[in-house]
């Protein structure tokens, strides 16, 4: 074969190629913060591993495009995202109203709500319990907007921190009341810990919440793209076999 003709075979067969579809995989970057157990965090060897990450891999396994992990601190993870850093954040975000206005989100992937870690010595049974208490708070966490609801945004005896480790060991430390977080977070801290002895409250109040996948608003592409992976995951079990490995249970129903 000449040189001509394999040039022409080759161009041939790429453009064959391109038309069924087999070009190469879009490659979507993922911002997550490494801090929030079971859903993030790092191992001794710098690998990012946890709920989400495992979820996310089954997305776009079944979605047709590949990610990149890339560890995103909490108070930069929406900046990030807007400007173009990333083309994904997926970090145990709860869908708001307030950031539905300035991103997108993938239908639910995860049921949650708030949940109460108080130290051995206090027991409460709702957060108004709380006033007068020293809280301890993710900085613009769905807590955060839970304790600033109840006591005032510019309350004194709320603690805001960059991180859930951080506010988790202000508790530990004594330096402050409760803490407010995710329960599926919280939960695993205090089965990972049973020595601290915290107790555990869930508000009347606290509504059943969901966590999506952030997407930049408008960038329908990549929102189409991870929602399809996100049914594809769901209606194969394969969602199902990353919640149990995680929570040890059968994942709750999604909307």
């Amino acid at each position: 074969m000449s040189l001509k003709t394999k040039v022409l075979f080759s161009a041939a067969f790429l453009s064959a190629a391109l038309a069924a579809g087999i070009a190469s995989a879009a490659t979507y970057t993922v911002g997550t913060g490494a801090t929030y157990r079971p859903f993030e965090f790092e191992t001794a060897q710098k690998e990012l591993v946890g709920f989400d990450v495992d979820l996310m891999k089954e997305i776009a396994k079944a979605g047709g495009f590949e990610v990149e992990f890339i560890n995103t601190p909490w108070d930069a993870i929406f900046a990030g995202l807007n400007n173009g850093d990333r083309d994904i954040i997926m970090s145990g975000i709860t869908i708001t109203e307030k950031r539905q206005q300035s991103i997108d989100f993938s239908r639910p992937y995860f049921l949650a709500h708030q949940l109460i870690l108080t130290n051995e010595s206090l027991k409460i049974s709702s957060l108004k319990e709380l006033k007068g208490k020293l809280i301890a708070v993710v900085n613009a966490s769905a807590g955060d907007v839970a304790a600033s609801a109840e006591f005032g945004k510019a309350s004194t005896n709320i603690r805001r921190f960059d991180n859930t480790p951080l506010a988790l060991e202000e508790l530990a430390n004594g330096g402050v009341d409760a803490m407010i977080g995710d329960v599926g977070v919280l939960q695993w801290y205090v089965k990972q810990n049973p020595e601290k002895k915290f107790n555990q409250c869930r508000d009347p109040g606290f509504a059943e919440q969901y966590f999506g996948i952030g997407i930049r608003k408008g960038n329908t592409k990549v929102l189409e793209d991870v929602n399809r992976g996100l049914e594809k995951t769901i209606e194969s079990g394969a969602y199902n076999e990353v919640y149990r490995k995680w929570f040890g249970s059968d994942a709750p129903k999604l909307p």
